[in-house]
Parts: structure tokens; C-alpha cells; sequence
């Protein structure tokens, strides 16, 4: 059956840790009757945090999905909502969410406002082009200020906040919401879980503050739409609810405006409202660009999908779950339908797949679909082969979807199983990881006989390792966590040859390979339009046919594996190009596997010979602490290496940004702590990698 697609909105909730989008997600599930009683995350009882990992630590690990009914004015409509992590080692979680939703709701603290892992959401949000709603949560907390954390929205995010909302009190004292466009005010009853709301007068004491609001949204949404201007400037009073909802949905989907709601999901204020605004202001399937891709038979030819049930089907893998009747690989489907039993087909691999089951989420909880069609989010049974960011479409009209970028690890550690019988388990069960989370990486060290797990942070190495023995059974021990650097080089290198001849009686094998290399930016690859992978640029400049065109896929596979494994210290190089421009061949003797290994020592030697640094991941940090541990904190940030950015006065707080090295950041936390009397909190993200000093240089690779 075919869903009408304008009743359908595909969301996320998303935001910093602890700015309440999981007791959003459970509101929202009790008030639209999936859940008959409320989840609380402090007890440990929210749906949608179901892993055993999350309801101890009270935090969001990974996305959930579910969906949900909403009337709104008399209307039937479909929610497909995603909740996603806050803590910033799990933002890979939140990168693959936005990338097939239609649009957003960001949560904010009403006490802090923007925070540092916000920023990184919204520029999330931003790349992938997704329309937003803001929630301001938590009014009920003392010391929430909406005008404060209005305001930030506008100064840190550099967003057009737009406030349909304010409250009626706060902290203690929050009583209701006033709404801006219909100037009525909207009390929650307590007694009846917020459920029950009454509609009423705006009490006296706020009138004026409700005009001067007011008379901002109006002037506010009148810049959003040409035809409200003339009503405007004529008079104000003549422009009606509607027209300011029209002008502000315009704006919204053009991502021109952020609308602004407020209340206490713990309280049970406001979300009803929110819910409104979801169906008011979020697109539909229908009025999100439609989906471009590629030919897989000819790449250079662009491919188009409508948002129809009648195109050719395709859809997007954006998360695999390992499950016990097997692994549930989530899709968006952006075009066709599909019903259950259909083969498919991935075209990154060319494997075709069998689509045994389709479930509709709600949580952990499953219903099966007979089909699904274009603008839904599920959950498949019977894919073996398709992974986060693969594509599956029509075996006979082929497209392949634009790719994920996925974060390059910044930490690791070494993982040893205990008994042989753990170590034959340890290798099934970091694959089922690394088919889960794209952001793991774990491979094995044949020198050392050592695993090494590398992941985005202390507590996402941690959750694997708890995984591996808890849910997985795996018996095993860990060494301390360690940086993951990498390898670049400081300058050029020129006409470097890489020879490689061996004769041992019958065939022998020659490869010979002559390549320039130079430092070079993800930005600069951009601008030249040079495809970089994995920090290698790979550039074919062989003219006259000195080397045949089969050989030259080996030279780079060879220059790739080469800086896979690093030159100086078992680092990936990154940065770096590579430029074949010249060679030789043998009629007998040259092969693919003598080109490789000539392309492995080119590189080398040509990386060598221009000069090769370390690179350290370098970490944004917020710290938000009482002003009298400023000089203390300041103080110990300057003696890991550190470099403040910027510090300011908030709230009563200092709020300091700076950028740490990764490898001194080790345990600050409880350090922290004890300097300021434990009343001092941080986060951090991953900056960027930049070249370490060479006296610590050597003493990292003396280490290994």
C-alpha cells in the first residue's frame, strides 16, 4: 500500500550530551501512544537507550530508530524518528543519521545554551543540507535563561533563530509556553503527565514581553517572504498566524531560519507543541532535493532518482546492527519499492543480495512489512554484503549514492585474547564491530603478535572492549590507550625510481617505476580537482606508453600499500602526492605483482628522501569552570602543550576553548576534578593533526 508522502517526516534528535534529546525522544514516544508508560534515562528505563552499556551510564551510544503516529489539526501523519548520540566519540553515529534525514530537531540546555559538541552537530547538519527546529530544554533547571540561550544560537551558530515560543517562567517556576503566532497561552498538567493541556489567556505580567517577541517574529518572518513585506510595512496586525507559519516553513526548508520552541521534556512542557512545529515547519520526502548518483558503467554519467514510488528502486545502507536472526542493515529508500523476498543489487561490489525481511523500528521492538516505498526508513534481514554507505538499487537500472566520509581514528590500544578458543572468537567479533561502527578500526601486527583496536576516543575504545567481553563473550585483556599519529612529508622529492628486479631461474620479475611526490591538503586536492584517498593523491602523468596502462592501477596499489604502513614509524602517510611519471618494462618478466612492489619502494624511498614528520591529533577542548580556577586550569593547559583560544564569562562560568594534543589529554578529566573541587566540566573533539616537535618525535618512535 502507498503511502501519501506529504504526511510523512523522516527526523533526528540531536545535541550535546546532556541536553535532554533522549527524555525528548520518550515524551514524544508517550504522547504519540507508542510507549503507554514514560522512559526515564536517569532510571535507567528509557526505550530508545536499550543497550545494557547505555542505561548504566545514563548516555546515548547509538542512533535508535522508531516510528510513530501524530494528528495534528485533524491530520494522520508518520514520524520516523532518530535519536543519536551527544558524546562526541560516538558523532559518527550522528554523521550517518543526517545524512538520510529530511530534517532536525537540535536540543539545547536552557542554562547553557550552545555547547561544544552543538556546534559540531549544526555544522553536521549544515553539510548535509538539513532543515532545523530548536528546542531549548530544560527551563525547569536553575539558572535556565531563554533569552540567553536564544541569543547564542545566533552568535555561535551563526543561524537566524526565530522564536515561535518563550515560556511562562522558569526553574522552579515554569508553569506553561506562550505561542507567539496565536498569542495564547498553553499549560501542562502535571497530574496527567503533560497530556492534558489548557489553553488560556496570556497572564497580565507577560503581555509586554509577549508583544516585543511577537513583533520580532513578525518582522523577522516578513523578511522571508517577498509578499509579507508590503503587509508589513502597511500594517503589522493584518498578517495573519497562517501566513506567519507559510512564511516560516519557506524559510525553514530553505534553511534561511531556525524556529525556536522551549520547555522541559522532564517537566513534560512543551513537547506536544513541538510535535506541531515537527509536521509545521519539517519537509516532507517529497520537498528535499532528489537523490543524484553515479552510473557504476560509466561514473562520469550522473543518475537522478525522483522521490516517487514509481522510479527505479534505490536506497541507502546508513547502519548495520548485528542481530540474532541476523544483522539488521537499516536504509533509507530514496526511490522505487521494495517488496520482501526481492533481490538487489550493491553496485560498489557488484554482489547481488537477497532481501529476506523488512521491519518498521521502534527501538528494539520490530513490525514486518510486506514492501516499502520511496521516503522510509527500515530495517532489512538478508543482506550479507552491504555495508554503511553502500548503495543497494535495482539490479537492472543500477545507481551508486553518494558515498559517507567517515572520521580517521585518534586513539588506539592493544587488545590480547586470553585462551586460542578466544582468539578464534576475537577475530569474528571485531569483524561484526567494524561492520557496526565505521569509525573502529582494528587490525593485527605480525611483528608483535598484537590486535591493535583503534577507535574516536577513551570511552569508545572502552564501550568496545565492554562489548567484546559482556555481549560477545570474548575473553580478553587491554594495554593503556595510545595516540594513533601519522606520517607526512615536509617537502618535495623528484624523478625517484623504484627497481624492482629478481631473477631466480625460469620467469623472472621486473617492475620499474619513476614518480615525484609533494606534500598536499585535503583543500588543495579539492581545489585541483584531485581525487585524495586515505591522504594519497595518486596522479598517472606516463605518456608514450613506457609503462602499459595494466600496470599503472599496480604502481598506485603499491604506492597506497606503502603508505598504509608507514615509512618511519608503521604510520599512514597522508598528505601526500604522487605523480608517475616515468618507467620501463619487460616483454617477459613485468607483472602486476612487480609493478606493486616497484611502486612500494618508489615511495619510500621518494618520501624518504623529502623529509618525513609526525603528526599528532590535535583536540578542541571546552572547559566550563568557576572563575576562580582559571589561573589553575589555564596554568595546567599550558604544561600539556596547550593553546587557548578564547575565554569568556558566561553565566557566571568561564568558559575556556583550547586545543590539546591528544597524547597529554590522558586521564584530564579526573585531573580536572581534583584542581577545581569537581566543579568543573569538559568535552572535546578532534581538531586536526598537526606536526610534532622532534624532540618528542623521537621519543614516540623510540617507544615502538
Amino acid at each position: 500500500m502507498s503511502i501519501d508522502l506529504s504526511k510523512v517526516r523522516n527526523i533526528g534528535i540531536c545535541a550535546h550530551i546532556d541536553a535532554g534529546k533522549t527524555t525528548v525522544t520518550e515524551r514524544v514516544l508517550y504522547y504519540t501512544g507508542m510507549n503507554y508508560k514514560m522512559g526515564e534515562v536517569h532510571e535507567g528505563t528509557a526505550t530508545m537507550d536499550f543497550l545494557a552499556e547505555e542505561q548504566e551510564r545514563g548516555i546515548t551510544i547509538q542512533s535508535a530508530a522508531t516510528t510513530c503516529p501524530w494528528t495534528h489539526n485533524e491530520v494522520d501523519y508518520k514520524i520516523n524518528l532518530i535519536d543519536t548520540p551527544g558524546h562526541v566519540d560516538f558523532t559518527i553515529e550522528v554523521e550517518r543519521s543526517l545524512r538520510v534525514l529530511d530534517g532536525a530537531v537540535a536540543v539545547f540546555d536552557g542554562k547553557e545554551g550552545v555547547e561544544a559538541q552543538s556546534e559540531t552537530v549544526w555544522r553536521q547538519a549544515d553539510r548535509y543540507d538539513v532543515p532545523r527546529l530548536c528546542f531549548i530544554n530544560k527551563m525547569d533547571k536553575i539558572g535556565a535563561d531563554f533569552k540567553y540561550s536564544f541569543d547564542s544560537i545566533r552568535t555561535r551558530l551563526g543561524a537566524n533563530p526565530i522564536a515561535v515560543q518563550i515560556p511562562i517562567g522558569s526553574a522552579d517556576d515554569l508553569k506553561g509556553i506562550i505561542d507567539l503566532l496565536e498569542m495564547r497561552a498553553y499549560y501542562f498538567d502535571a497530574g496527567e503527565l503533560g497530556a492534558k493541556v489548557e489553553e488560556r489567556e496570556i497572564p497580565d505580567d507577560m503581555k509586554d514581553e509577549a508583544e516585543m517577541w511577537h513583533h520580532e517574529l513578525v518582522e523577522k518572518a516578513s523578511e522571508l517572504d517577498d509578499t509579507l513585506v508590503e503587509k508589513y510595512i502597511e500594517d503589522e496586525s493584518s498578517i495573519t498566524p497562517d501566513e506567519l507559519r507559510a512564511a516560516l516553513r519557506k524559510g525553514t526548508l530553505d534553511m534561511s531560519c531556525n524556529p525556536v520552541f522551549c520547555g522541559s521534556a522532564l517537566k513534560n512542557i512543551g513537547v506536544q507543541r513541538l510535535l506541531n512545529g515537527v509536521i509545521d515547519y519539517l519537509p516532507t520526502p517529497t520537498e528535499v532535493p532528489e537523490i543524484t548518483g553515479t552510473d557504476p558503467r560509466d561514473p562520469e554519467k550522473s543518475l537522478v532518482r525522483p522521490n516517487s514510488d514509481d522510479a527505479p528502486f534505490s536506497a541507502l545502507v546508513f547502519k548495520v546492527v548485528n542481530d540474532t536472526h541476523g544483522d539488521l542493515t537499516y536504509v533509507r529508500v530514496y526511490s522505487g519499492v521494495l517488496p520482501r523476498g526481492s533481490r538487489v543489487l550493491n553496485p560498489s561490489n557488484n554482489k547481488k543480495e537477497n532481501v529476506s525481511r523488512i521491519f518498521e523500528m521502534h527501538a528494539k521492538d520490530r513490525e514486518a512489512l510486506d514492501q516499502v516505498g520511496a521516503g522510509q526508513i527500515v530495517a532489512l534481514i538478508g543482506l550479507k554484503n552491504s555495508f554503511t554507505g553502500d548503495t543497494i538499487c535495482s539490479v537492472d537500472e543500477p545507481v551508486i549514492l553518494e558515498k559517507m566520509d567517515f572520521p580517521e581514528p585518534v586513539i588506539s590500544m592493544s587488545i590480547e585474547p586470553n585462551t586460542a578458543d578466544d582468539k578464534k572468537k576475537l577475530g569474528e567479533a571485531l569483524t561484526t564491530i567494524r561492520r557496526e561502527d565505521p569509525s573502529f578500526r582494528s587490525q593485527y601486527n605480525e611483528e608483535t603478535g598484537e590486535t591493535i583496536i583503534s577507535g574516536m576516543g577513551e570511552l569508545h575504545l572502552e564501550i568496545i572492549k565492554n562489548k567484546l567481553v559482556r555481549d560477545m563473550k570474548v575473553g580478553v585483556q587491554v594495554g593503556r590507550p595510545r595516540v594513533s599519529y601519522r606520517e607526512t612529508i615536509t617537502g618535495d622529492a623528484n624523478d625517484v625510481r623504484g627497481l624492482f628486479k629478481k631473477q631466480s631461474g625460469g620467469r623472472g620479475q621486473y617492475g620499474d617505476a619513476v614518480i615525484n611526490v609533494a606534500p598536499i591538503t585535503p583543500d588543495e586536492a579539492e581545489e585541483q580537482e584531485l581525487k585524495m584517498v586515505d591522504g594519497v593523491v595518486f596522479v598517472d602523468s606516463i605518456s608514450g606508453g613506457v609503462i602499459p596502462k595494466e600496470y599503472i592501477p599496480s604502481v598506485q596499489t603499491g604506492a597506497r600499500s606503502a603508505a598504509a604502513s608507514g615509512v618511519i614509524g608503521g604510520y599512514p602517510v597522508i598528505n601526500v602526492k604522487v605523480e608517475l611519471i616515468f618507467g620501463s618494462y619487460h616483454d617477459v618478466d613485468s607483472s602486476q605483482v612487480a609493478f606493486e612492489q616497484a611502486g612500494a619502494l618508489a615511495f619510500r624511498q621518494a618520501c624518504t628522501q623529502a623529509g618525513l614528520a609526525l603528526l599528532e591529533p590535535i583536540m578542541k577542548v571546552e572547559i566550563v569552570t568557576p572563575d576562580e580556577f582559571f589561573g589553575n586550569v589555564s596554568g595546567d593547559l599550558a604544561s600539556r602543550r596547550g593553546h587557548i583560544i578564547e575565554s569568556e564569562i558566561r553565566n557566571n562560568v568561564r568558559v575556556i576553548q583550547a586545543e590539546v594534543p591528544l597524547s597529554e589529554m590522558f586521564g584530564y578529566t579526573t585531573v580536572l576534578r581534583s584542581m577545581t573541587q569537581g566543579r568543573a566540566t569538559s568535552s572535546m573533539e578532534p581538531c586536526e593533526y598537526r606536526i610534532m616537535p622532534d624532540r618528542l618525535k623521537e621519543e614516540v618512535l623510540a617507544s615502538e
